[in-house]
């Protein structure tokens, strides 16, 4: 009785453990949301745009809206001043106090304010697609240290069965040593293969511990708590989805009209032309209108007999208001103009230029990313069946170890072939994994929600 609630209360605790394992383990997608809510780029771009938003507001505000002030003064004359009233000088001492307010708007300056509007909503635009070209390297960066982690950790696993594969050897060879059917030559011949099974173990660990502290530095994981990561998708006999049906071209259309950095390029190229065009107007004369009121207190403390008239009388009686058109024309700024003009027409050529070079590049990537795609899954299915293969020469030859059929040497040589064919698979699918994802972005799937 005692025994079999050991046993209830064992398989409950194991149950529950495996749940709680299971909740720290983040898969790949965790992983890239992770890095990208922590990540200190996706903050700094972000407040760019912001930065982006207040420059369109403040674009949009000097066009339709004008520019509105108000002020005050007060000071006392001790000395020689002119009477307000009487416009005759008096050598008394006066108290003064104004007060003004006044607005001006630019009706016309070359469209300079309208071309500003549209380069800050461009901008706008251009932030937007940079953080989310941002959050794509993100994410592809994540997705590479997520899969060499994956990839030494199973490789790990891998060595750790070839040195208890090696100790059992070992430990045969010994006792064939003593039942006179090995040699003394044969018994070290193991233990060197065993220590040379043991050695890339720990080559393998710390591999494994360095591409993890690379993975938690882009997650911006504390580095002193404990990741763990899902590496199932490693142990993976056959993938379904190894040689997909995609037009080349039709990936090509798509990511030339909605990749971030292709509307990156293009939103510089436009902003280029603006710029230009901003550049040859003004040479232009520009028009603005300005209006005001304002009004005036004084009075004179100091003189004898001297009745003030009532602030709110001068308040209002002095009282005044204006309107003022103005035209300004350029005449010679010291070729400032004509030098602004050629630096902004280089500009509109260069961004031009950058944009179509973009394109290019988009296109060739597109075009190499499906190539290096077909390449990874034709390799992976060679890889695979080379693994099968070598995976049965392996346990035969290890029959024959057994048996005394063969010597240590050829033994050695088909635990090394099974060991290369064991990573080579394990390194092909990963790979594969990679370029898949990759194609996938460019056909307008993002890389954390694939």
């Amino acid at each position: 009785m005692n025994f079999s609630r050991r046993i209830i209360c064992f398989a409950v605790a194991l149950g529950l453990a495996s749940v709680a394992y299971g909740q720290d383990v983040m898969t790949l997608k965790e992983c890239m949301q992770y890095a990208v809510e922590n990540s200190a780029k996706m903050k700094l771009q972000q407040m760019d745009v912001d930065d982006a938003r207040v420059a369109r507001r403040d674009a949009i505000l000097r066009v339709f809206t004008p520019e509105v002030s108000a002020g005050t003064y007060a000071y006392s004359n001790f000395g020689r001043s002119v009477d307000p009233e009487t416009n005759t000088y008096v050598s008394t001492t006066s108290f003064n106090n104004g007060y003004q307010v006044g607005a001006g708007i630019t009706l016309f300056d070359g469209f300079s304010a309208v071309n500003n509007m549209k380069i800050s909503k461009t901008a706008l635009k251009m932030g937007i697609d940079q953080e989310e070209l941002t959050r794509d390297e993100i994410c592809l960066a994540t997705m590479e240290a997520y899969y060499n982690v994956v990839y030494f950790e199973q490789l790990a696993h891998i060595l750790e069965s070839q040195v208890r594969t090696a100790q059992d050897a070992l430990t045969l060879a010994k006792k064939q040593e003593e039942l006179g059917q090995k040699g003394y030559t044969d018994v070290i011949e193991m233990e060197a293969e065993l220590a040379d099974r043991e050695y890339q173990l720990i080559n393998a660990r710390n591999q494994h511990a360095d591409a993890l502290l690379t993975l938690k530095d882009l997650m911006f994981w504390p580095m002193d708590e404990e990741l763990l990561i899902d590496t199932s998708m490693a142990d993976a006999e056959v993938v379904a989805t190894l040689t997909p049906e995609d037009e080349t071209e039709s990936i090509i259309d798509y990511a030339v009209n909605n990749l971030p950095s292709i509307a990156i390029a293009k939103g510089r190229m436009d902003n280029a032309m603006l710029e230009l065009k901003t550049a040859k107007w003004r040479f232009t004369p520009s028009l603005s209108l300005n209006a005001g009121w304002s009004t005036s207190y004084y009075t004179y403390p100091g003189m004898e007999g001297y009745v003030p008239t009532p602030f709110h009388t001068q308040f209002r009686n002095n009282g005044g208001e204006y309107i003022q058109l103005s035209l300004s024309f350029p005449i010679f700024d010291r070729l400032s103009t004509f030098s602004n003009l050629r630096r902004k027409r280089n500009e509109s050529r260069r961004a031009t230029i950058q944009y179509e070079q973009k394109i290019r590049e988009v296109e060739a990537e597109v075009i190499r990313a499906v190539q290096d795609r077909d390449g990874a899954s034709a390799a992976f299915r060679q890889a695979d069946r080379r693994t099968a293969l070598q995976e049965e020469a392996y346990h035969l030859n290890l029959r024959k170890l057994e048996l005394g059929l063969i010597s240590t040497i050829d033994f050695q040589k088909a635990s090394d072939n099974w060991l290369n064919a064991k990573t080579s698979r394990l390194d092909a699918l990963l790979k594969f994994y990679i370029k898949r994802s990759v194609v996938n972005y460019y056909n307008g799937i993002s890389y954390i929600n694939q």
